[in-house]
């Protein structure tokens, strides 16, 4: 059978792919701190899955080397990356100017770990780049990255560091042209505003838009100066399911790749647009998320998969363990095996959950505006963008990724039920916080529409609420069994206010007293969920002004994000075309910060010996 580049199989969609998969075993430990709906755990929770699938005998596992400061200042500034790298929870109080100034606190906390947990997520999206780079796979992937709002000069949206850009930057060594697509429910504005300014790079977001963090991603923000019509934003409403989704995915998509003609997609494939997200409002199902990374595997060009928002940890595993067999063409059982999250996926035990039957306020007259308007754009670019042809930056050298033998780990390390769950003094108490937490929102949601099926009246109460609430109830009890807390937590109280969970099981934390405390975890359900961490009004009030930093010139100017979009003039606003802003308003990557391409003769000529 013919071959396509990168030993990729032609046709419409070749099964056979060469996968090469990053993970870190510690990824799972970081913390972002209680009620802090940013969980890092369910990235252990994917990797769990999936191995019980047996998915990783059909690729390549590595575990990432730890990005190095010089490869975080590629794109983000020298101030910046070493303020990330001294601040700890014990120096907060010391630093409150800073703190201010990089946009780190409510939505971005400072935490034990917080470089550490940088330099691993940021390590696996550059790896993942370098073996594209190299032809040593055809599809990476990432899943603890995707972290698409971070800027040059400051954290935002639980994001602190931009895996993507620097992926991307890396990926642009080899490769002339590079499309970046996001299905996250929030606007991609790092990767974005990085690009805005070049045709190196193109920008593709799905988004909810509106009143909704971080507020960009109008449909007429379309890109400035050379990078003009390489920025495209489909701005979305709530209750879009995958029907409409696809309508508006695959022909904008098709159109992009046959015009632009990257040479390299990175997909970032954030699950908090999956029905029934914490944070999100959309109503996507699994299968329906997985189509777009299906479609994008289809044109048989180098593939960087990426993770992202998602905040229903156990929906969040479901759906990326789904994708990845995709990616490695194994269409996966719905009835879930049994590994050490199992009890997480109660009462059905399955990998697929239905959609909700909220409403779908996107239109068909809608939708088809959109797609009009946007496959208008699209015609109207210029030509596929060429690109210099010089003497191409270094590349990024790590040491070789270690890879993981998952078959000798499950011999010597087998899943043991009942040692799993009972108290030890040697238990992993940090595991165990992520456990009850989980638990405790889950009593929440039964709370919420227990409180909601009382207030609407047991007879007009639609029988799917009523289901619903169950479902939720047997979950519940499934994880306070498997904890061991039911003689600790009373019945429902019947104001249903949040409450408190306790557990005490004399497991000891190794270090971490921000976490836990002599063996007790306490963590509450409170309201800082439903209130929105994703809100304007915990951002700064007033235009920053950053220093000069990093080896990338600009960073002097202000910062146009949503952070500050309330104090701007009425001229720029959440509403209005980027394109209006003047362009020393953003901080894009410089021309001279991107890199040029390598021509294979190039080292031959006289003088480059």
């Amino acid at each position: 059978m013919e071959t396509g580049g990168n030993s990729l199989i032609c046709g419409t969609d070749g099964t056979k792919r060469k996968v090469s998969y990053f993970y870190d075993p510690d990824v799972g430990n970081y913390y972002y701190g209680q009620g802090h709906p940013m969980k890092p755990h369910r990235i252990r929770m994917t990797h769990a899955l999936l191995v019980h699938y047996g998915l990783h005998k059909e690729m390549q596992v590595l575990k990432p080397y730890p990005a190095r400061d010089r490869d975080l200042c590629r794109f983000h500034a020298d101030d910046y990356v070493s303020f990330l790298k001294g601040i700890t929870p014990e120096t907060t109080q010391d630093q409150l100017k800073l703190l201010k100034r990089f946009n780190v606190g409510d939505d971005c906390p400072v935490f034990d770990g917080l470089y550490q947990f940088c330099q691993t997520y940021a390590g696996g999206s550059v790896g993942g780049a370098v073996k594209l780079n190299h032809k040593q796979c055809d599809i990476a992937i990432n899943w603890a990255g995707g972290l698409h709002h971070a800027k040059k000069c400051e954290a935002s949206g639980f994001c602190y560091v931009n895996d993507i850009v620097l992926s991307i930057l890396e990926l642009l060594k080899y490769h002339k042209r590079v499309l970046y697509v996001d299905i996250d429910i929030h606007h991609g504005d790092g990767v974005e505003e990085a690009f805005y300014t070049t045709d190196r790079v193109m920008t593709v977001s799905f988004h909810k838009f509106g009143d909704y963090f971080p507020g960009t991603g109008d449909i007429r923000d379309v890109g400035y100066g050379k990078g003009k019509s390489y920025a495209l934003n489909v701005p979305l409403d709530d209750g879009i399911d995958d029907e409409s989704f696809q309508s508006l995915f695959k022909p904008i998509i098709q159109r992009v790749m046959t015009v632009y003609d990257p040479e390299a997609v990175v997909l970032q494939c954030g699950a908090d647009s999956l029905s029934g997200d914490r944070l999100g409002c959309f109503n996507l199902s699994v299968k329906g998320h997985a189509e777009c990374v299906r479609y994008m595997r289809s044109f048989n060009v180098p593939l960087l998969l990426l993770g992202g928002g998602g905040y229903t940890i156990r929906n969040v595993a479901r759906c990326w363990c789904y994708e990845t067999g995709v990616a490695v063409g194994v269409e996966i059982d719905d009835k879930m095996p049994q590994h050490e999250y199992y009890e997480y996926f109660g009462p059905d035990y399955t990998l697929h959950v239905a959609p909700s039957n909220m409403e779908n306020k996107n239109s068909k007259q809608m939708l088809d505006r959109i797609r009009s308007k946007l496959l208008e754009n699209i015609n109207s670019m210029p030509c596929a963008p060429s690109a210099q042809f010089q003497e191409r930056p270094p590349d990024t050298e790590f040491p070789e990724p270690e890879e993981e033998d998952y078959d000798v780990h499950s011999r010597n390390h087998k899943w043991d039920r009942e040692k799993y769950y009972s108290d030890s003094e040697n238990g992993d108490s940090k595991l165990r916080n992520h456990d009850v937490e989980e638990c405790a929102f889950i009593r929440q949601n039964v709370a919420n529409s227990a409180h909601m099926a009382k207030e609407v009246g047991t007879e007009s109460t639609d029988m799917e609420v009523l289901n619903a609430i169950e479902d939720e109830l047997t979950s519940y009890k499934e994880n306070l069994k498997r904890l061991n807390l039911e003689s600790i937590v009373t019945e429902f109280k019947k104001n249903d206010e949040p409450y408190d969970v306790m557990e005490q099981d004399g497991a000891k934390d190794s270090g971490q007293d921000s976490v836990t405390s002599q063996g007790n975890v306490a963590l509450q359900c409170n309201s800082d969920i439903s209130n929105g961490l994703h809100s304007q009004s915990q951002m700064p009030e007033t235009v920053r002004s950053t220093e000069q930093g990093g080896n990338t010139p600009g960073c002097s100017l202000p910062l146009l994000t949503s952070a500050n979009t309330d104090t701007l003039p009425p001229s720029i606003n959440q509403t209005s075309s980027l394109n209006s802003i003047p362009p020393s308003r953003w901080v894009s990557v410089p021309e001279s910060n991107i890199p040029t391409l390598n021509l294979p003769w190039l080292q031959n000529l006289p003088g480059n010996s």
